[in-house]
């Protein structure tokens, strides 16, 4: 299966072509205006990527649809199974901390993971605990949380082929 190879360049054009349209957005498309945008554009371009450097990752396209609909899959379950215990006569929750191991290496990968996972039935992403391992707090310890979180990141990782550990 082919993939879209997102190099570092491509990153930079991307981030200045999103920081120059936030200014035209916000300053307008004067003549002036776009000239001083261009250059704060391109500053602003170093300084990012000086900041926070492009992840190499291969990413394919049709594997996304699949990473797309899951997300919204587990964000409706989610909402479902909170209000589910929410509104139950006995409430059934068995709240507490777990943590959980996760490859992907700190950073934007990571944090998008995190963020994704944290629609999860039950639970959110709290806190690192080491580079490798996460806390999460869950709603019900008697669920198999860290199996969940290991088919998830089996799932981000078929869509993006160079996301290693």
């Amino acid at each position: 299966m082919s993939g879209v190879r997102v190099s570092a360049r491509i990153s930079a054009l991307v981030r200045s072509a999103s920081l120059f349209g936030l200014w035209v957005v916000l300053i307008g498309i004067h003549p002036a205006d776009v000239i001083v945008g261009l250059i704060t554009a391109a500053a602003a371009t170093w300084i990012s990527l000086g900041l926070l450097p492009p992840q190499i990752e291969t990413l394919r396209p049709r594997a996304l649809p699949h990473l797309a609909l899951r997300f919204i899959r587990q964000s409706l379950v989610a909402g479902f199974d909170v209000a589910r215990r929410a509104l139950h006569p006995r409430l059934p929750l068995r709240p507490g901390f777990t943590s959980c191991a996760v490859g992907f290496p700190p950073g934007p990968l990571r944090s998008a993971f995190l963020a994704m996972t944290s629609l999860l039935p039950g639970t959110i992403a709290v806190s690192v605990v080491r580079d490798d391992a996460q806390l999460y707090h869950c709603l019900d310890l008697d669920q198999p949380v860290a199996a969940q979180l290991a088919v998830e990141e089996g799932v981000v990782r078929q869509a993006l082929r160079g996301a290693r550990p």
